[in-house]
């Protein structure tokens, strides 16, 4: 989940958060053992205007090109990442271009860096749609969206030969846990391992990968006994390993993520309409299922939803 301004869990591999590198990711980077990067998604191109929702954009809203612009950090698979030749792809990407759709304009999806999205919202992009997570401080500065739910979720090699039990982390004092270096799950993992010495039992074997992809190929390979990841890129494990891993355990401290518009701005109604059609119509799940995803999906476009941070 992307949370801080820093980046320190924003995902830069295939299957992984971010570790602060400035490097975008491309298709090309996430194949690694046995994660092969996805880079086909949702077909939208039975995606039809809806006039009701399209008259909601006050002309001259999108600027001179009357195109939505929007921000994202295209480092983040499966949420969004670059294919082989550059073009941003990824379920926020095929999301873009299903906003597009629904309000009749063309939709364009920018790369940029993380921290510079939620400055140029309203100037530069008409919205920042790159896995950001909903929280009260953001929200004293920008209208936020909800459309997907993530949080924090093992994986283990397919049939779980290890038996491992995740139902409490101090299940997991003794055993090799993969994580990626740099991300939440890493840092609650490190705490997981203290507080079993202090519980009087072995310390979890935390091995640390630059990237999730890397991790993922050693639990399928039987190296590690399970991974630790944010959920999105649990599922995504699944889809790309063809079944080699398989999601363990209930998604953890799971928070919604939003579509960053400028305060009060123009085009929120319009925003928020088209993306209830989307979730109405099970066109957002779709999406979401095409990238192993669809258990994050939302039913509510719920603007400013009351959060807990």
């Amino acid at each position: 989940m992307r949370t801080t301004p820093t980046r320190i869990i924003a995902a830069v591999a295939a299957l992984g958060l971010a570790t602060g590198l400035s490097a975008c990711t491309n298709a090309n980077d996430l194949t690694t053992g046995s994660a092969k990067a996805k880079t086909q998604g949702y077909d939208v191109s039975s995606i039809t205007k809806q006039e009701e929702i399209a008259a909601l954009l006050p002309a001259g809203a999108l600027g001179s090109d009357g195109a939505l612009d929007i921000g994202a950090a295209t480092d983040y698979a499966p949420a969004e990442f670059l294919d082989a030749n550059g073009k941003p792809i990824g379920y926020d990407a095929d999301l873009t271009q299903a906003l597009g759709k629904v309000l009749g304009v063309d939709a364009t999806m920018h790369s940029a860096s993380f921290d510079s999205i939620i400055a140029k919202v309203g100037t530069e992009y008409d919205a920042g749609i790159s896995s950001f997570s909903i929280t009260n401080e953001r929200m004293q500065n920008v209208d936020m969206i909800q459309y997907v739910q993530v949080g924090s979720q093992f994986n283990v090699a397919k049939g779980n030969p290890k038996g491992i039990d995740v139902s409490d982390h101090l299940n997991l004092c003794g055993k090799i846990v993969g994580v990626q270096t740099g991300t939440a799950q890493a840092d609650a993992i490190e705490a997981d391992s203290q507080a079993c010495t202090a519980a009087g039992q072995d310390a979890i074997d935390v091995r640390s990968y630059d990237k999730q992809a890397e991790a993922t190929a050693a639990l399928a390979g039987s190296t590690l006994d399970a991974t630790y990841s944010d959920s999105t890129v649990a599922g995504y494990a699944v889809e790309t390993t063809d079944g080699a891993v398989e999601t363990l355990g209930e998604v953890e401290d799971a928070a919604p993520q939003g579509v960053v518009l400028q305060k009060n701005s123009q085009i929120h109604i319009a925003i928020q309409a088209a993306l209830q059609y989307l979730m109405d119509n099970g066109i957002l799940t779709d999406i979401l299922e095409s990238w192993g995803v669809e258990d994050a999906a939302l039913s509510n476009a719920t603007l400013n939803p009351a959060v807990s941070e």
